[in-house]
């Protein structure tokens, strides 16, 4: 019999702290309870969400769905030959807790992903990035599950389709598969990125050899300094995308505004710096109702109590309009709306 239980509180599974109540709900511990959650008519007639560790999701309060935590677990070294390690975890292992495991090993490759919250089974859908590294640089494969039917499939990572902050599970493939397990290759020959945000001067201040685990001590300190801890303030993370504009987009930007932060994006486009707009927009560290822009980085939206999914969307059409109305940007949000 699975343990479905019912009417369940997810405020507490979500890190924007947003009240929501999920009409059922199962912890997902095993591949084999999709099968057994496919072959129920009930259960069939509802929707089903998958559930990570709640790190960038805007939840509305009445989920009329079977809500799946995925509660997988596991870590294991697969194989490795003379170019890499090729490393498993379970689609519920914890993100930081993973990285922080391979970097204990002596495998590299992940430092500059520290400290992001969140599942290894999310990190693939998001394609989760900062400080220059992506999880596609070291992605090789991942198996999902379908939701129709619990049946496996292995993903190569280009079958994945990453690219900024997405993937084919946020796209053509969203909503069809619960991803169980992901397997990364991380070369042996990998050296270390500490060319982007504060790592050098972190790095400076830490006086120790320069290694992974050295830049991942960087990371976690300037995250620890710039964004707000979940357990403390409700928050998702980085809230919007950097946009990628096109070169005359940026000129004209530029041409206004002399000190935008822009990055090359590939041909004739730039990635601009989504909290630069959004503090020169006047929002860094103020408030609509319950919800706000971080004092500290003017990207992260946060709760400051009793916020709801209504508010977080107020927020964030105002942000939105205001970056419009100054730059001619449009902004992207990055969580996932259910």
């Amino acid at each position: 019999m699975l343990p479905i239980q019912f009417n369940y509180d997810l405020k507490n599974a979500n890190t924007l702290g947003l009240p929501a109540t999920a009409s059922h709900f199962l912890s997902l511990t095993h591949p084999a309870q999709l099968l057994e959650l496919s072959q129920s008519p009930e259960l069939k007639a509802l929707p089903w969400r998958v559930l990570g560790g709640g790190s960038n999701l805007v939840l509305p309060e009445d989920i009329n769905a079977l809500v799946i935590g995925v509660a997988l677990t596991g870590r294991r070294l697969l194989r490795e030959d003379d170019e890499a390690w090729y490393v498993a975890a379970a689609g519920g292992e914890n993100w930081h807790e993973f990285v922080a495991w391979t970097l204990a090993q002596g495998w590299a490759g992940l430092e500059n992903l520290s400290l992001i919250p969140g599942t290894v089974g999310a990190a693939p859908v998001q394609n989760i990035g900062a400080y220059g590294v992506e999880v596609k640089d070291s992605l090789f494969e991942l198996t999902a599950y379908s939701l129709a039917d619990g049946h496996a499939r292995v993903f190569s990572a280009a079958e994945c389709q990453f690219s900024y902050r997405d993937s084919c599970f946020k796209q053509a493939e969203a909503g069809k598969w619960l991803i169980g397990e992901v397997v990364f290759k991380l070369a042996k020959s990998a050296s270390i990125k500490t060319n982007y945000g504060d790592i050098e001067q972190e790095l400076a201040l830490l006086a120790q050899p320069r290694s992974a685990s050295a830049v991942a001590q960087a990371v976690i300190k300037v995250r620890q300094r710039k964004l707000p801890d979940p357990a403390v303030i409700g928050n998702a993370g980085s809230f919007f995308k950097n946009p990628i504009v096109t070169s005359t987009l940026r000129e004209q930007v530029l041409a206004a505004h002399p000190q935008l932060v822009s990055y090359p994006a590939g041909p004739a486009h730039y990635k601009l710096a989504a909290g630069w707009l959004i503090e020169q927009a006047g929002w860094k560290g103020r408030q609509l109702g319950p919800v706000g822009m971080y004092q500290k980085q003017a990207l992260v939206l946060v709760n400051h109590g009793g916020a709801t999914q209504n508010d977080v969307a107020k927020l964030t059409a105002a942000v939105q309009a205001d970056v419009k109305a100054k730059f001619g940007v449009e902004l992207e949000a990055e969580p996932v709306w259910w």
